[in-house]
């Protein structure tokens, strides 16, 4: 019995209590502290056992012995699992920088050109006078003397 307790004695705490459950029968509770306040509670699990004194002289050892087993394996499992989320969260972080060392890289080379400015000053031309082109649905363009926004707004609705 004491030979199964080693294993998990060595990575922690263990709580055992022994208390009367009816006339005949004892509940005996193996309860593992947590190194850690990180440490998965899922480790934390108890082992609960009720029987008569005879039947846990018989099974306790046994029943220890898996507990333990399943124990080891839970712990070894989470640790793979986190083992791989960290490279999982690590290969993500690089491809992301990657990627946006490409696209730092890549910007410049794609610049736009910046906009024509026109070489009429501001007051040289009356609004009336203005030609507007605008482009039509169909593939062509027409020029169109510029409307007073009063006018546009006597009108209303949309222009085509």
């Amino acid at each position: 019995m004491f030979a199964e307790l080693m294993s998990l004695v060595a990575d922690r705490t263990l709580l055992i209590t022994v208390a009367r459950e009816t006339g005949s029968t004892l509940r005996v509770n193996v309860l593992p502290k947590r190194p850690t306040a990180g440490d998965n509670g899922a480790l934390s699990t108890p082992l609960s056992l009720v029987g008569t004194p005879e039947e846990l002289d018989r099974e306790f050892a046994r029943s220890l012995a898996e507990y333990v087993e399943t124990h080891q394996r839970l712990s070894t499992t989470l640790a793979q699992a986190k083992a791989e989320m960290e490279a999982a969260a690590k290969a993500a972080q690089e491809e992301a920088k990657r990627k946006a060392d490409e696209k730092r890289k890549a910007k410049p080379s794609t610049s736009t050109p910046a906009p024509a400015v026109s070489t009429q000053s501001a007051g040289s031309a009356s609004p009336e006078s203005a030609q507007v082109t605008t482009s039509s649905l169909f593939g062509g363009t027409s020029a169109e003397p510029a409307q007073s926004q009063q006018q546009q707004q006597q009108q209303g609705g949309l222009r085509l």
